[in-house]
């Protein structure tokens, strides 16, 4: 399945490496909490316009939500009775699992958007 010559598979896996959604030749980050402004390899912009990402950051959010909840239920089936222990794991969990998935919810975040409109490329005067 592709979307104007732009494999699905191909460009999800590249965002799961953290690399360019459109090359898969360089990373997404430039330093653990920097995104590069574009690709090296191909000129892709990643930086985009003021307010691109809060759907990264809403991904980010929905995603930890499914991981608390889906934690809730793990710990209600293997430790039941024990709300203590519950809150604790949930509160870890909750605090935890966003800085881990930082990385992937942007680049996913990128993937998506070339996936559905493509990603501009650099202008060579820039």
């Amino acid at each position: 399945m592709t979307r104007e010559g732009r494999p699905v598979f191909k460009t999800l896996a590249r965002a799961a490496r953290l690399r360019c959604p459109a090359c898969g030749r360089a990373s997404v980050f430039q330093s653990p909490f920097r995104v590069r402004p574009f690709c090296p390899a191909c000129g892709t912009v990643f930086q985009r316009e003021a307010g691109f990402f809060v759907g990264a950051i809403m991904l980010n959010v929905v995603t930890t939500e499914a991981a608390v909840l889906a934690a809730a239920g793990l710990c209600l089936l293997l430790l039941p009775g024990r709300a203590a222990t519950l809150l604790s794991l949930l509160f870890a969990v909750a605090l935890l699992f966003p800085v881990a998935f930082y990385h992937h919810s942007w680049s996913l975040w990128l993937a998506g958007d070339h996936l559905v409109e493509g990603l501009p490329r650099r202008r060579l005067d820039d």
